[in-house]
């Protein structure tokens, strides 16, 4: 079996880690995988957002696995297959894999099915939208090894919450409950474990239902005006703005209004 699956379900690409053995932990094989995945969403039109979910009820992800992807990188051990081989040779890989050198304007869900901790909090920090169980806990836990969480988070977590809230989170690298986690405006919802997918899918559909050039424009626009002063965080909306306002699909989705039925957009 692959160390993450990856599945087309009604315009929705859902990308699974599967490991829950070794706690979802990021294979060289996964972040490959992860990386063909995100490129896939990202360039075929007929995807109109992405999931990222873990299997089983213990761990979305735990991050880089510390017995093959970490000591590949820290020269403890020697490519010994092509996944290694291809992580070690192609940068773009790693950097894709984290959202960090890559641009993904469609919307990305978290469905937080466990623990999220170290690369594992970095890679729902990257996710638009998150839902998790009530019993996840989210840490870096990176310091106390002596590392540095470099997957985005010492850039994403001050961003996204209080700057002493995510010092703390940062410096001390002790794990926080799902409820602190959803006061910080971490997550959106927290529900039952039997709830996760089910939740997870409604609003997935709900947004496949919106015009997905919108969609596109609205990420694009809040990620390219983020620290950019206000004059020209404006002309980068105006910008962005006009390409959906001359669309087919806003044409579409007034008329469909108007006619009283369901709109169907193209993505033109």
């Amino acid at each position: 079996m692959p160390d993450l699956l990856f599945e087309r379900r009604d315009g929705v690409a859902w990308i699974t880690f599967d490991r829950p053995a070794q706690k979802n932990a990021l294979s060289p094989e996964a972040v490959c995988r992860l990386a063909d995945a995100l490129r896939e969403l990202r360039d075929d039109d007929a995807l109109r957002l992405g999931v990222l979910t873990g299997a089983g009820s213990e761990m979305f992800t735990s991050g880089g696995d510390l017995k093959l992807l970490l000591p590949l990188w820290t020269g403890g051990r020697q490519p010994a297959d092509e996944w290694d081989r291809r992580v070690l040779g192609d940068p773009s890989v790693m950097q894709t894999a984290l959202m960090k050198e890559f641009t993904l304007e469609k919307p990305l869900l978290a469905a937080i099915n466990g623990d999220a901790l170290a690369g594992g909090f970095e890679l729902m920090l990257a996710c638009d939208l998150r839902i998790a169980v009530k019993h996840a806990r989210f840490g870096l836990t990176e310091v106390q090894r002596a590392l540095v969480p470099g997957g985005g988070s010492m850039v994403r977590l001050a961003r996204q919450i209080p700057w002493a809230r995510a010092m703390e989170i940062l410096l001390t690298g002790d794990p926080i409950p799902a409820e602190l986690a959803l006061q910080l405006g971490l997550v959106n919802q927290l529900v039952e474990p039997g709830e996760l997918l089910p939740a997870v899918e409604r609003l997935a559909s709900r947004l496949a239902r919106n015009g997905p050039l919108a969609l596109r424009a609205i990420k694009r626009t809040a990620l390219e005006t983020s620290g950019v002063p206000l004059a020209e965080a404006f002309t980068i909306e105006a910008r962005n703005s006009a390409v959906v306002m001359r669309s087919a699909d806003a044409l579409e989705g007034p008329r469909a209004f108007a006619e009283k039925r369901a709109p169907i957009y193209r993505g033109r």
